[in-house]
């Protein structure tokens, strides 16, 4: 597809392609000329201008339909090698060419136009209806939290004096609480703006992907009461060159994933494991698992399953997605039999050389 893009060469390269293809073409026709006859040559010279149209931008466009107009008059209308035509139908026939393919050209970059400002239309479209969507999910995700803190301030000033300290405590617990779910939303957006902005640059450095699954755990343990997190520590992990920061935020975004969209009481395990040039983090649960319809659009910006619980911005599994990327991996969606959702993400590395890697 990237050939395709030749709108994007510059001038002098797309004047440079259409006389060569222009050129090309008539050496082809010129020694098959016996075979397909002076006048066939003029559909398949007005066939290539026709495709120098789609490709490329007017002028060069307009180049090669004069050029290829002189080239059938001079090579394959009789007398060749002459600027004069014979016949009075030869003439004719070579200035309805040459006006064919003025306007076939001019006609084409026209219908190319108004397709690519149809295509900037419903760009625009659709960027209006991600940005009302992300203000839509703002609008609960930062106000809740918000409500929560200024509500629970507000109590405890208004009753400092008539509070208990159990009463004191709870509504502590209650900000501390909202704090970490506004943390967490400002942190998505903020990674999804690197995302989108190109300035996400992977700082490797030594570190143990165990304690990053700790971490990412401790840091969920709040939306974890419902739930149990299962994660076995590998004890021959070894050391791994990665981005730390990225690694945990993927890894506390998939376990947050797991809690919000499953059924209480549902089980989410973790699992590490390596072979000789990759790394393995996977996050399984034993909910209901996504629908096939819908399993290939989950990792879309501020996309959210039909008929789930309000709540989100639909941007966790986008970043997951974004960041695995950043640093050269993949990640994986399945089903599993029993019921459920795995995600595999698979990331290449370095490991330390005290340890004995085996190709598992």
């Amino acid at each position: 597809m990237e050939l395709l893009r030749t709108r994007k060469y510059s001038k002098k390269n797309q004047y440079i392609i259409c006389v060569l293809l222009i050129v090309l073409t008539s050496i082809l026709c010129f020694f098959s000329i016996d075979i397909v006859g002076y006048k066939a040559v003029a559909l398949i010279l007005l066939l290539v201008v026709s495709v120098n149209a789609i490709l490329f931008d007017i002028f060069p466009v307009l180049l090669s339909s004069l050029l290829s107009a002189l080239i059938w008059n001079f090579f394959f209308i009789p007398p060749t090698f002459t600027l004069h035509i014979g016949t009075a139908e030869d003439a004719l026939l070579f200035l309805m060419y040459f006006v064919i393919a003025i306007i076939n050209a001019v006609l084409t970059y026209q219908i190319r136009k108004f397709e690519q400002k149809e295509r900037d239309q419903e760009e625009k479209e659709k960027s209006i209806k991600l940005y009302n969507t992300l203000l839509n999910s703002l609008s609960h995700e930062l106000r809740t939290p918000i409500s929560t803190i200024i509500g629970s301030i507000d109590t405890i000033k208004e009753n400092q004096t008539q509070l208990s300290e159990n009463n004191r405590n709870e509504l502590y617990g209650e900000i501390e609480i909202a704090s970490f779910r506004l943390n967490r939303q400002v942190e998505n957006l903020l990674g999804m703006s690197r995302l989108e902005a190109g300035f996400i640059q992977p700082k490797m450095d030594w570190c143990d992907l165990n304690e990053l699954v700790f971490s990412a755990i401790k840091d969920n343990e709040n939306d974890a009461q419902h739930h149990k997190i299962v994660f076995l520590q590998k004890e021959n992990m070894p050391l791994v060159k990665i981005d730390s920061g990225l690694t945990e935020q993927i890894l506390f975004n998939l376990i947050h994933n797991a809690l919000q969209h499953t059924p209480k009481n549902s089980t989410i395990t973790i699992q590490l494991d390596h072979n000789l040039t990759h790394c393995f983090m996977e996050v399984s649960d034993n909910g209901k698992g996504f629908p096939k319809n819908e399993i290939d659009f989950v990792f879309d910006k501020f996309y959210r399953l039909n008929q789930t619980a309000t709540g989100g911005t639909g941007l966790g599994l986008s970043i997951v997605k974004g960041f695995t990327e950043a640093m050269n991996g993949k990640i994986f969606l399945d089903n599993l039999k029993e019921g459920g959702a795995k995600f595999t993400i698979k990331i290449p590395c370095e490991f330390s050389k005290n340890t004995n890697l085996e190709n598992e």
